[in-house]
């Protein structure tokens, strides 16, 4: 009899074991810092892991790093904020489509004493002449970061060549924006930042909002899957459902519904071609 009950038992573990080690279906979502380090993914994934019974398992680095991550097949999923640079990639064959999911803006980061005299004012490329001018303190991300592109255009639009004319007073971090934010508390210096790491940003210092406004400010978020047909391993159809519910009524009041302080992070515009 104890025999025959510890058969049981045993056959009853196995049968167990196999759904006790199990764990949900999960993809892999190469995403840019700031969809992080804002708390919007905190706050968006557990929904959808709720409403689909789908983990996602983000890796936080710069745009161009996301990009190279996907290029080698190691995501299902690529959200990131650099539409050059993600038509670029999807016409090397890289992704299946891109989907406009979201926006907010850039904004100019500076010390409370302004040695540039730029704050108040909505034009950037004013602003940062006068920053280069005054060779004030100015951190830069200097990565391959959706943040970096757009500040390279804008030094570009400004019409200071800033491979040139940076010196001492132009620090590259080579880091998120997180970090380099906090570079830039210490240093009491001028830096681009997207608003919502910055709305959720604690380490100000003396920091604040100095340029906000300009429409070449605009920021716009993208979601595409990694082509399958180019790499067999990638999740298609749990990575679809991803963007698919992103891109929903549900996702995209999700993403509307996060603010800090009372203020909104994040528009959301699927379905534009932005």
């Amino acid at each position: 009899m104890k025999r025959a009950f510890g058969l049981l038992l045993l056959g009853c573990a196995m049968l167990l074991a196999p759904c006790a080690g199990a764990e949900h279906p999960y993809i892999v979502v190469a995403s840019t810092t700031s969809t992080e380090q804002s708390g919007l993914f905190a706050h968006l994934l557990p929904a959808f892991t709720k409403d689909t019974g789908i983990d996602v398992r983000v890796v936080a680095v710069g745009t161009g790093q996301a990009l190279d991550i996907g290029r080698r097949g190691d995501a299902d999923v690529v959200f990131v904020h650099d539409k050059a640079a993600e038509l670029k990639w999807l016409a090397e064959g890289n992704g299946v489509a891109r989907y406009p999911v979201m926006y907010n803006d850039f904004v100019l980061i500076g010390p409370k004493g302004d040695p540039a005299h730029v704050a108040g004012g909505e034009d950037i490329a004013s602003a940062l002449r006068q920053i280069a001018a005054a060779k004030s303190p100015f951190v830069s991300r200097a990565d391959k970061s959706g943040t970096y592109s757009a500040e390279l255009r804008l030094w570009k639009a400004a019409g200071v060549d800033i491979a040139s004319a940076k010196g001492p007073w132009y620090r590259e971090t080579g880091s998120g924006m997180g970090p380099a934010l906090n570079t830039a508390a210490g240093m009491n210096a001028y830096i681009l930042s997207d608003r919502g790491t910055w709305l959720n940003f604690h380490n100000r210092g003396d920091l604040r909002i100095v340029v906000q406004g300009d429409k070449r400010l605009f920021n716009q978020y993208g979601v595409m899957l990694v082509n399958p047909h180019k790499h067999p391993n990638v999740k298609k159809a749990l990575g679809q459902r991803f963007i698919d519910w992103l891109v929903s009524a549900r996702g995209q009041a999700a993403i509307a519904s996060y603010t800090i302080g009372g203020e909104q992070l994040f528009f959301p515009n699927a379905g534009t071609d932005s």
